[in-house]
């Protein structure tokens, strides 16, 4: 069955419908059999309106993508013609359309009243020829009922189609209408159910229909390409009847019963990809590197200013057996803004270093590089400062590599890594480039994974003819289900207790449009905090004001810096600044030279200020939910209180300003990470959008079915015991044709 699957779509429907197909994301004839409906209406059935328009209204809260073509099924209450001259007019209205009537500048139009059984209405319009409106208004018999199809739009608050295509349904359920409009009926008169489908302009869902009907009839009685055993334990349908009862269901239970076998594929598709790539992280191996006593870390140990908590002894002492075994540690860290991965990694990165190795720092931006690579120094002092006089015999070297590293700090960088004279290298993507040799690489961490994509978790750890041992951090907390469905490959540590003496930080939500005279008080506010010695960051969206909408870092700056925070120190700090600008501004920052950062999302991470006692960010709105926890992680990092003002304009009740009132809520990023993802794409929460890739997740939703990826995990593991090689070509091809990784790391996995 692959074969037909994989089949690009314009093989089976032509180039001209496949091309309509692409916006959807539907290029192969897989993604058109994946495509489901939205909902299933049966044709002489009268549509629940209050459903459909309470569902439109939710997603257009959210922010969602909203399919606003419907197909409903109604009935007629009234229909009135107008014929452009203004003679017609059935109802009263305002004086300026009075006069456009008179005038004779209105369009001939046809209008109609409809009505669901609970006498809910939608007004719909056809503007046209004359001779078609009079032909469709007789069609148009009042009390009869209608299958209409089109895009759903507002005139105010009544909700209204334009131009939709319709049949009519008779006593007897038969339709009635032209030619050219019965293609809409011949779907419900082939099958009991009409599948909507969401939809484009170019490509409504009769037509969606009418493909699915050519594609299904071509893989009726082909093979299943699960094993029987599989289908067995997960109690399923073969798939040609899964895909036909999906799309062609002959009762809802049905069709039920075919979601669940396509939604099965998809998430045991995922645990299969991830099961065979443990299983191939098994077969290789690593050289062990045990924790020497009295070496770098225990020294470090001993000149540290606080105490670690007890997560952070207890995740170190998996991390030392893991780096102790002869297989490459392949592990998740993942812990709350504020509760010392930094710490946990560093004494990670000295363990691999006492053994006699080297340890690489994967950053994602250089500001964040650069943050690290004065943390560890900082954290090490003299431990650090290897090949230079006077240091401890057990010091290493930490060498910094980024983009913008000048070519003599570069050059000196390369020949120290390649020696070995370094033991700790800290950087952005650059230390990804080939040119990049290492001595003896035994550890990679690679933070804030999500900002690097999937694909790109193992660049560093394939080198050579032993794999180093990978560590993962992230602070954004993952849901269970998440980490089991994009990091599945991986062990999972989690560090949630933050470390004394941390204070709190109160978060509110400041409504610019309710409360105006709020917004100048937050300045007022950073004032009296810069009065008290203290510090503090201003979070604005975008860097110019050319750039579109939202408050821009040069207009903020230069509003601030000239009016309520004039006299104090004010810098600005963005992406776009050369890499020696950021790090004298970010270096000033935090020796206290100035007063206040007014910063774009470049501080979102990895900025360590404790003096920092203060955040507002504007146009909050703008921001998602891991982005504000995040930022506000910037606070609060010393003994003193943090305040952070989120400052709005997104109205009360709206899905916007619910994230800001989630966030102002609680602390708890795990709690925030589950609304999160409920608020967003799929594609979006598993890192696939910064990836360059699509997410392959149609049916799944990693919240909602979380017990079924358990399930499919188990069947993945056992697939995995009676197949090690993946021999089976129906598995290893149909797996190929959903699972989530990108093509390249497949092949490095089988």
């Amino acid at each position: 069955m692959f074969r037909e699957l994989s089949s690009p779509l314009g093989r089976v429907l032509g180039g001209d419908t496949a091309k309509r197909f692409v916006p959807l994301g539907v290029e192969t004839v897989h993604d058109l059999l994946r495509h489901l409906p939205v909902r299933l209406q049966a044709g002489t059935e009268a549509s629940d309106l209050a459903e459909i328009l309470a569902e439109q209204r939710a997603a257009e809260k959210a922010g969602r993508l909203v399919d606003d073509h419907v197909a409903v099924v109604l009935r007629v209450s009234r229909t009135t013609r107008y014929d452009g001259t203004g003679a017609v007019r059935p109802r009263e209205t305002d004086d300026a359309d009075k006069k456009r009537f008179e005038k004779g500048r209105t369009r001939a139009r046809l209008e109609a009243d409809l009505t669901d059984e609970a006498g809910h209405s939608l007004k719909v319009t056809w503007f046209g020829k004359t001779s078609y409106l009079v032909s469709w208004r007789r069609l148009l018999e009042r009390e009869s009922l209608g299958l209409f199809v089109g895009k759903l739009g507002w005139f105010r608050t009544t909700p209204q189609l334009v131009n939709p295509d319709f049949v009519m349904i008779d006593a007897s359920g038969a339709f009635i209408g032209s030619e050219s409009k019965l293609s809409i009926a011949r779907q419900v008169s082939k099958h009991p159910f009409l599948g909507l489908y969401r939809q484009t302009k170019g490509l409504p869902t009769w037509k969606i229909s009418e493909s699915l009907d050519l594609v299904l009839d071509s893989l009726a009685g082909t093979a299943d390409p699960l094993p029987v055993w599989v289908r067995e334990q997960a109690v399923l349908p073969e798939l040609s009847a899964a895909f036909s009862a999906a799309h062609r269901p002959a009762t809802r239970e049905e069709h039920a019963q075919g979601v669940a076998r396509i939604r099965f594929d998809e998430a045991f598709a995922t645990q299969v990809a991830m099961a065979y790539r443990r299983a191939d992280t098994a077969r290789h191996l690593a050289v062990r590197r045990p924790r020497r006593e009295g070496g770098l870390v225990d020294r470090l140990d001993a000149r540290l200013p606080f105490r670690l908590t007890p997560e952070q002894v207890s995740v170190g002492d998996v991390l030392a057996a893991d780096l102790a075994a002869p297989r490459p540690m392949q592990r998740l860290l993942q812990g709350e803004v504020g509760s010392g991965k930094t710490v946990v990694a560093v004494r990670a990165m000295l363990g691999v270093v006492d053994a006699g190795g080297q340890a690489v720092l994967l950053a994602p931006t250089e500001v964040l590089a650069q943050q690290h690579h004065g943390t560890v120094t900082a954290l090490l002092g003299d431990l650090a400062a290897g090949g230079t006089l006077g240091a401890p015999d057990e010091s290493t070297e930490v060498v910094l590599l980024t983009g913008s590293t000048p070519a003599a700090a570069r050059k000196a960088a390369l020949a120290k890594l390649a020696s070995g004279e370094a033991g700790i290298a800290i950087g952005t993507h650059a230390l990804l480039n080939a040119t990049v040799e290492f001595a003896d690489l035994g550890l990679v961490v690679v933070d804030e994974q999500h900002r690097f994509g999937v694909e790109q978790r193992n660049a560093l750890g394939v080198r050579g003819d032993r794999h180093p041992h990978v560590l993962v951090m992230t602070a954004t907390p993952i849901p269970r289900s998440v980490a089991m469905t994009v990091f599945g490959d991986l062990d999972v540590s989690v560090l949630r207790d933050l470390p004394g003496g941390r204070a709190q930080v109160t978060t509110t939500v400041v409504d610019r449009v309710v409360r105006p005279a709020w917004v100048e008080r937050a300045w007022v506010r950073i004032a009296e905090e810069v009065a008290q010695g203290r510090q503090a960051y201003v979070v604005v969206p975008r860097i110019a004001a050319d750039a579109g909408e939202g408050a821009s870092v040069e207009d903020v700056h230069a509003e601030l810096s000239q009016g309520p925070l004039a006299g104090l120190n004010v810098a600005i700090l963005h992406g776009r600044l050369p890499a020696e600008a950021k790090r004298d501004t970010m270096a000033a920052f935090a020796e206290g030279r100035l007063d206040v950062l007014v910063a774009t999302t470049v501080i979102e991470v990895g900025v360590d200020v404790p003096n920092a006692t203060m955040m507002v960010v504007c146009d909050a709105e703008r921001f998602g939910i891991s982005q504000l926890h995040q930022l506000r992680g910037r606070i609060g990092r010393g003994s003193l209180p943090g305040v952070c003002l989120l400052i709005t304009s997104a109205e009360v009740g709206t899905d916007a300003r619910e994230r800001l009132e989630a966030v102002a809520a609680t602390r708890d990023g795990f709690a925030l990470a589950e609304v999160d993802l409920r608020q967003r794409r799929e594609g979006d929460v598993l890192g696939l959008s910064q990836s360059g890739g699509r997410s392959s997740l149609r049916v799944v939703r990693v919240l909602d079915h979380a017990d079924l990826i358990d399930e499919a995990r188990v069947l993945a593991q056992q697939l995995v015991v009676r197949d090690p090689d993946l021999t089976d070509p129906g598995v290893r091809d149909y797996v190929r044709q959903i699972e989530l990784l990108a093509a390249d790391d497949w092949a490095e996995v089988t």
